[in-house]
């Protein structure tokens, strides 16, 4: 199983190519993905995107929101932010999402390193992205 961040989500959509659209295109197949919950908020804030879309991203199989996420993102933000790094409240979710349940993050974001280095999150990183 495998997460996908918004990044790579957007790149997949507008046809875009790359390590990361592809690993995602062979994860959607084996039916391997599973959605975050801030990511699918983050990709259906799309005015544009096309309604068959939105619906098959709804379908995905979302990942749960443990007991204290909350504490823990904020906890995993403050720990970012505590090294000068750059740390975005959803980035912040993204990653504790992953940690939560062991999952690997495919992304462009490059930011998320921060969080691989602090927390141990796990990365498959495609092209770069900021």
């Amino acid at each position: 199983m495998i997460a996908v961040d918004t990044s790579t989500w957007i790149g997949f959509l507008q046809g875009d190519g790359g390590e990361d659209a592809d690993l995602l295109d062979r994860a959607l197949q084996d039916r391997q993905v599973l959605m975050v919950p801030v990511v699918l908020t983050e990709v259906l804030s799309d005015p544009k995107l096309p309604a068959e879309i939105s619906q098959t991203l709804a379908e995905l199989p979302l990942i749960e929101v443990e007991p204290g996420y909350w504490q823990r993102a904020g906890e995993l933000r403050a720990k970012v932010l505590a090294k000068r790094r750059k740390a975005r409240l959803g980035d912040a979710l993204i990653a504790q999402s992953c940690i939560d349940h062991g999952i690997p993050l495919l992304t462009r974001d490059r930011d998320f390193r921060a969080f691989a280095e602090a927390a141990g999150l796990d990365l498959v990183i495609g092209p770069a992205s900021d």
